[in-house]
């Protein structure tokens, strides 16, 4: 287990224990390093702004401040599984990896009877995963300039195989054909372009703020196209654009 997979799993599991906390030396069993490694992990929690704190005394140990726990979801097996399926089919595609993570934290705090219910009704679910998963360097780039809005470097190989330096304000995401693009403002044009992401060689941030244009600024989507809303009523203004 490499160290960042190490963080996140301390994590998971501090909040999974609650209260009741963990041991370093406990932690250290179950991760198979040493308590000086646990030690230093959980200072880079906690200089990361996990809010993880150590408990004195003969019973202590480290504790996730209850805030930043789960509480009980009441969550069937269908509906996980149906999460999990959604999951399956963007697998590699933007935003995939914290929907992984938000999945694995709804099952941490279910009864282990709807896990085990889930885990059976998902094996019989199957995905034939033929699309090609982005880069993950790339994907990461993209979401966070999407997110933060900010302006990306992109290094862009063409439908003619030229490769060109973009400096573009990323606009969003749209996916259609099977495939997805990065909708954004290319400064090299001064238009508004979509670029396959599966053509993006490279992407990196910059410091600078992206220019932000309406969505109506961006085009005419097709009539079956439509933002993905974090709840189930689309809104005009989500930043996401799906394609079907």
């Amino acid at each position: 287990m490499n160290r960042t997979d190490r963080l996140y799993g301390i994590r998971e599991e501090l909040r999974s224990a609650g209260p009741a906390g963990r041991t370093a030396s406990r932690l250290a069993f179950k991760f198979e390093v040493s308590v000086r490694t646990i030690k230093r992990d959980i200072s880079a929690l906690q200089h990361g702004g996990f809010p993880v704190w150590a408990r004195p005394g003969p019973s202590g140990g480290y504790v996730v401040d209850a805030s930043a726990t789960l509480p009980p979801v009441n969550i069937t097996a269908a509906e996980a599984s149906a999460l999990a399926s959604a999951l399956a089919v963007c697998r590699g595609q933007p935003f995939a990896r914290h929907g992984t993570t938000a999945l694995t934290k709804l099952l941490a705090v279910m009864d282990e009877r709807t896990q085990d219910q889930t885990r059976r009704l998902s094996e019989r679910i199957w995905i034939n995963d033929t699309v090609q998963p982005v880069p993950s360097a790339v994907l990461s780039s993209v979401e966070q300039g999407l997110q933060e809005r900010r302006v990306l470097n992109i290094s862009y190989l063409d439908s003619d195989e030229q490769l060109s330096s973009r400096r573009v304000d990323p606009q969003l995401l749209g996916c259609t054909g099977g495939r997805w693009y990065l909708i954004a403002h290319c400064r090299l044009r001064g238009q508004i372009r979509w670029f396959r992401l599966d053509r993006i060689q490279q992407a990196s941030l910059t410091t600078e703020t992206a220019i932000e244009f309406p969505v109506e600024d961006l085009g005419q989507p097709p009539p079956t196209a439509h933002p993905v809303a974090a709840d189930p009523l689309p809104h005009h203004d989500d930043f996401l654009l799906l394609h079907h």
